[in-house]
């Protein structure tokens, strides 16, 4: 006799929703997402859907009624709880729009647990779209499996990120002009981090005193060579996640 399909498919559309989910629980979606279920992935009635409410954690559910502007699903099956999510935060100095696009979404897919931009000196942005950076984290976070979404915090100056540090976090501070290696500080400290990753420009003289002086911040060195602002906080964060992140726990 033939296998009987595995349900979900792993084909099967991922979406994260605002709703709580349960069994048996009819969920609506509606705009943009049953636009993308309706006429990009052109699920029928009883096709799967797999949802993920960032709080319970990802769900199995039915398509039970398909219109032009709204999809209706029933949930079915708890498939995995929310994710462990290492205590990480990236903050980032803003870039210019698609390259700190890009952060967002690699910061997403890396697992950290919060995204703190923040304005310095040599910033060539000073705002960012809050409904924008949300559209990317989300559609990272469903493009790769997450079962949680990074939280993005309101764009800070560098003199009130500092002031308002909290006194049990580790400020990793990405100083081009160097630092302990970055995988040795990892390493090596224990309990809440951070990564603080400057512009394109660097930050300015003031600025790197002020961070030098705080007394959370260890200045680390991303290597020997000069890294573009994206690169930096990518790069950075892979190192943390390999040396202290959850990345350990692999087998």
């Amino acid at each position: 006799m033939p296998a009987t399909p595995a349900w979900p498919p792993k084909s099967a559309p991922r979406l994260f929703v605002e709703d709580e989910l349960g069994t048996g629980r009819t969920i609506a979606v509606e705009g943009n997402q049953a636009n993308y279920l309706a006429r990009v992935m052109r699920v029928t009635e009883g096709d799967a859907v797999i949802l993920c409410d960032d709080l319970t954690g990802e769900w199995a559910t039915r398509v039970v009624q398909v219109d032009k502007r709204r999809v209706e699903l029933e949930v079915e099956q708890h498939l995995r709880p929310r994710e462990p999510v290492p205590d990480f935060w990236l903050c980032p100095a803003l870039l210019k729009k698609d390259r700190f696009d890009l952060v967002l979404e690699k910061a997403t897919e890396l697992g950290v647990a919060r995204i703190a931009p923040v304005v310095t000196r040599r910033c060539v942005a000073d705002k960012l779209n809050p409904e924008r950076a949300d559209t990317i984290v989300t559609e990272a976070a469903e493009q790769c499996a997450r079962t949680a979404l990074p939280e993005i915090a309101p764009v800070a100056k560098l003199e009130a990120l500092l002031r308002n540090w909290p006194q049990d976090r580790h400020l990793f501070f990405a100083d081009e002009e160097g630092g302990e290696p970055a995988a040795d500080a990892f390493c090596y400290a224990e309990g809440p981090a951070a990564l603080l990753v400057g512009p394109e420009g660097g930050f300015d003289d003031a600025e790197r005193a002020a961070i030098r002086a705080h007394p959370a911040s260890v200045a680390i060195s991303l290597g020997p060579r000069i890294l573009r602002g994206e690169t930096a906080a990518i790069s950075g964060t892979a190192v943390w996640m390999a040396e202290a992140g959850d990345w350990l726990d692999e087998e």
